[in-house]
C-alpha cells in the first residue's frame, strides 16, 4: 500500500487546521490566548504512544468517531491549568468539581466537534462522534488505546501541541485513527502522479531505526559500562518549518554529523547537560578538574557521538546493503531549536515537508538519557524504501545479502 507525500501533507494540513478551530474556539469561549505550536503524523508502536506526557497530571475530554474515517481523539489538559479554564468559562467552577468537570467536558465538546467536521468536509462524507467523556489520568494514560489492527504492531498518530501565550502550560490533541480508514481515506484521495511511500515498507524501516538505537546503546555501554536500553523509536512527518520545534527549547550538548549514500541527511545525538556530564565522567579514567560541563566533557561527548553515529548508520547501511558514510562530528552545545534550525534550511531547499526519524536511550543506573534524531532527505529516502523488501525483513540479523530480490 503506497501513500503519496502530497496526501501525507494534505492530512497533516487538515489536522493542523482543526487543531487551530479548536483553539480559536476555546479562546472565544474562554478569553485565553493559545496558539497551535505544531501538528505531526508520527508512526510508532502502539506501547509508545503518548511516553512523552510521563510523570505529568492531566484532565482530558474523550470521543470516539465513526464513518469514513474511525478511531478515537482526546483533548488534554494539564490538570492545574484545567482549573484555570473551566474558570474562565464558568467563574468559581475551581471550588466544585462537579461544575469544573461539565466546564471542561463543554469546551472539549466544542473544541472536537469543530476539530472533526472539518475532516469530514474534506472527505465530502460524515463522521459521527460519541459523546464528551471526561478523564483524569496520570501519563500517557490519560490518552485512549489505539485502534487494534491486525496485521499491524505500529499506528499513525496526530498530535497537535498548543501553547497558552505568555504562560508555560501546552495542551495536546491526539487523534488515534484506525489504521485501515485512514491509509483508505489517504490512498482516495492521493495525487496518483505523485511520489509514494510504501506505508509498510516504512514501518520496517522503523524497525531498522530501533535496531541501529539499540546498536548505539551497545555502544554506550561498551564505552561507559553503563547499561543502556533503547526506548521510543518513531518516523515523523510534518512541514520543514515545524521541524525545529520538534526538539523544543531545552540545552543539549551533543554531535552532528552529515551523512551520505541511500538515504543522506543530517544525524543528531544529543544529551541533556546533566546526562552529558554524567555519561562523559563515566568514561573517563580520571577526576575531571572544573565545574560544570568542561572541554573534558565535551571532548569525550565528540567521541562518544561518533561511536554512537556510526553504530546507527551502519545498521542501515548493513540492511540497505548500500555506502552510507558520515562526517566527523561537530560538537553542538545550544537549544534545540538553535542547532536544528540550520540542518532544517539545507534539507528545505528541495522539499517542502520532511520525515524526523527519533529515538531515545536511557539507563536506570545514572541520571542519564540521550536522544538520537535524523534528518533525511525524503526523495533519497524512498529510494531506500523501494529497494527494501519486507517479507524478508526478519532476516536482517541473519544475513544482510537476503534481505534484497
Amino acid at each position: 500500500m503506497n501513500v503519496d507525500i502530497q496526501s501525507l501533507g494534505t492530512f497533516n494540513q487538515l489536522a493542523h487546521e482543526g487543531a487551530e478551530q479548536a483553539t480559536q474556539s476555546m479562546a472565544q469561549m474562554t478569553g485565553i490566548d493559545a496558539a497551535v505550536d505544531v501538528t505531526k503524523i508520527t508512526l510508532l508502536d502502539r506501547a509508545d504512544i503518548g511516553e512523552e506526557l510521563t510523570g505529568q497530571e492531566f484532565v482530558g475530554v474523550q470521543f470516539g468517531f465513526d464513518g469514513v474515517l474511525g478511531g478515537e481523539t482526546v483533548l488534554v489538559f494539564d490538570a492545574d491549568s484545567a482549573d484555570t479554564i473551566a474558570d474562565a468559562l464558568m467563574p468559581g467552577s475551581s471550588d466544585d468539581p462537579a461544575m469544573a468537570q461539565s466546564g471542561v467536558k463543554e469546551i472539549g465538546n466544542i473544541m472536537m466537534s469543530g476539530f472533526i467536521d472539518g475532516w469530514a468536509d474534506y472527505l465530502d462524507s460524515t463522521i459521527d462522534h460519541s459523546p464528551p467523556e471526561y478523564i483524569e489520568r496520570t501519563g500517557k494514560d490519560v490518552l485512549p488505546e489505539a485502534p487494534e489492527a491486525d496485521e499491524h504492531t505500529q499506528v499513525f498518530v496526530f498530535k497537535s501541541e498548543i501553547e497558552w501565550v505568555g504562560e508555560s502550560v501546552n495542551f495536546y490533541i491526539y487523534m488515534l485513527p484506525e489504521y485501515d480508514s485512514l491509509t483508505t481515506a489517504m490512498m482516495e484521495h492521493a495525487d496518483t502522479d505523485g511520489d509514494a511511500i510504501p506505508i509498510d515498507k516504512l514501518q520496517t524501516f522503523n524497525e531498522m531505526t530501533t535496531n541501529g538505537t539499540q546498536q548505539a546503546a551497545d555502544n554506550v555501554e561498551m564505552m561507559t559500562g553503563i547499561p543502556t536500553d533503547a526506548e521510543v523509536t518513531q518516523i515523523s512527518f510534518a512541514p520543514i518549518e515545524d521541524v525545529p520545534k520538534q526538539i523544543g527549547t531545552d540545552t543539549y550538548v551533543g554531535t552532528v554529523v552529515e551523512f551520505t549514500g541511500v538515504p543522506s541527511g543530517y544525524l543528531m545525538v544529543l544529551f541533556d547537560e546533566i546526562s552529558a556530564i554524567n555519561v562523559a565522567e563515566a568514561m573517563m579514567p580520571v577526576e575531571v578538574e572544573g565545574e560544570g560541563l568542561t572541554d573534558q566533557h565535551k571532548a569525550a561527548i565528540e567521541e562518544l557521538g561518533n561511536i554512537m553515529t556510526s553504530g546507527f548508520v551502519d545498521g542501515w547501511a548493513n540492511v540497505l546493503q548500500t555506502s552510507v558514510d558520515h562526517t566527523p562530528p561537530r560538537l553542538v552545545h545550544d537549544m534545540g531549536r538553535s542547532i536544528v534550525d540550520p540542518l532544517a534550511a539545507q534539507v528545505g531547499q528541495h522539499q517542502e515537508h520532511a520525515f524526523i526519524i527519533d529515538s531515545e536511550m536511557r539507563t536506570d543506573d545514572i541520571e542519564f538519557s540521550a536522544e538520537i534524531h535524523a534528518l533525511p532527505n525524503e526523495q533519497e529516502l524512498r529510494a531506500a524504501l523501494d529497494d527494501l523488501d519486507v517479507d524478508r525483513a526478519d532476516q536482517t540479523d541473519a544475513d544482510v545479502e537476503q534481505i534484497f530480490e
